[in-house]
């Protein structure tokens, strides 16, 4: 493992991958970026974040497409990044090799489970990076970080070559410091057209209850002309009778929580049972605290089945990011407003962004625009074309 004290405890492990072919005039010449230990690297153990699992598993025989893709596109990668145990967590810290240290925060949680590929993008380590969302993975951190994070709509980059965690929401994102880096990226994971013309919202809903969820002052993070607000739970639970399956009787009155879209997240631990249950329960791995816990909840859970150019506002996550060795049930509630917010996009399969909007007693603040699936394109130019704005209006509001 890499020497904390020159990378942020970033990286797990330090080599190059250099472009397949000459790297001149290709669109992400001249960028570095680091991969997140989820993914396949020819000769390479995929870790996934714990030893027990890279001591049970070979090394990969194969990259995996996505790697394979930014390689072509002119990129160089400089290693493996350090991620959550079994990519369950959304904090971001490893018992085993390190929690990355936030170049935004150094007291709190960089956020997980992409957490070094946050970290290594924060401290300008990398111009970009590779993580995974399928939760929040890469959303959180972004946040948490001050950094722009990308969670593409499901199925629009290939995971081939990705530890599944949830098929059905697993998505594989990026992260950038910059929104030109982060529209250049995602045009090459998605096979875009070099388009840079904007098209104009044609609507922009801003969720009131998701909105009242976050503890940063609404004023900081609704900046601009409202053109309709709903309240976003009540919509989802009318519209998608089926989580009727997830919700739970209990918490319908916890004030902390929405519970039509809290319950959109506890699908995933069915497909986390079914792939990795076996292991998990041969095995016995060695896993951190809060891990260890909502894993074995998972694999102990009995099996259950389960406008164009519009646009949604809403809170990244509920607040800043919480301090490092948090007591983790003190984090339950914290955890139940994120997932209101994490799930809307997972269930949905839109396309979103984490936006940073500077600080927030002294702590990074962030906002995200969802778009519908297959409106990645339209999204990335948009935030790439609202950047400017944005900055004039953090100037002006400090």
């Amino acid at each position: 493992m890499a020497s904390r004290d020159s990378d942020y405890g970033a990286f797990m492990e330090k080599f190059v991958l250099q472009p397949s072919s000459s790297a001149h005039q290709l669109p992400l010449s001249g960028l570095t970026f680091a991969i997140k230990d989820i993914f396949d690297v020819d000769g390479h153990v995929t870790g996934f974040g714990n030893p027990d699992w890279a001591r049970t598993h070979s090394a990969a025989t194969s990259t995996a497409p996505a790697v394979l893709a930014v390689l072509s596109g002119g990129a160089t990668s400089i290693g493996k990044t350090i991620m959550d145990e079994m990519a369950y967590s959304i904090n971001g810290e490893n018992k085993h090799y390190g929690t990355p240290t936030n170049p935004c925060a150094p007291d709190r949680v960089p956020g997980g489970s992409s957490s070094g590929s946050a970290v290594a993008v924060g401290a300008k380590l990398v111009d970009f990076s590779l993580g995974t969302d399928t939760g929040g993975s890469v959303r959180v951190p972004a946040s948490y970080c001050g950094i722009f994070g990308f969670r593409p709509s499901h199925s629009a980059v290939s995971t081939a070559g990705v530890i599944p965690m949830a098929q059905s929401f697993d998505t594989v994102g990026w992260f950038a410091w910059d929104p030109k880096i982060l529209n250049r990226v995602g045009r090459v994971l998605l096979q875009l057209a070099d388009d840079v013309n904007l098209v104009r919202p044609s609507q922009v809903i801003f969720a009131e209850d998701c909105l009242q969820l976050s503890s940063i002052p609404s004023d900081r993070v609704t900046q601009g002309h409202i053109i309709e607000n709903v309240i976003l739970g009540d919509y989802v639970k009318d519209k998608v009778p089926s989580l009727q399956h997830f919700l739970s009787e209990g918490n319908k009155e916890q004030e902390y929580s929405i519970p039509s879209l809290a319950a959109l997240s506890s699908a995933m631990r069915y497909e986390f049972k079914n792939n990795h249950g076996d292991w998990v329960t041969t095995v016995k791995p060695d896993l951190g605290p809060g891990i260890s816990e909502r894993v074995w909840e998972a694999v102990r859970t009995s099996a259950q089945k389960i406008d164009d150019h519009g646009i949604l506002v809403i809170p990244t996550v509920p607040g800043p990011p919480p301090k490092l060795q948090m007591d983790p049930s003190a984090l339950e509630v914290f955890r139940a407003r994120a997932f209101s917010l994490l799930s809307i996009a997972g269930v949905s399969g839109f396309c979103q962004v984490s936006i940073p909007l500077g600080l927030h007693d002294n702590l990074p603040v962030a906002i995200s625009l969802l778009a519908k699936h297959g409106s990645d394109g339209f999204l990335l130019n948009l935030v790439e074309t609202l950047h400017n704005t944005l900055k004039e209006e953090l100037q002006r509001m400090s």
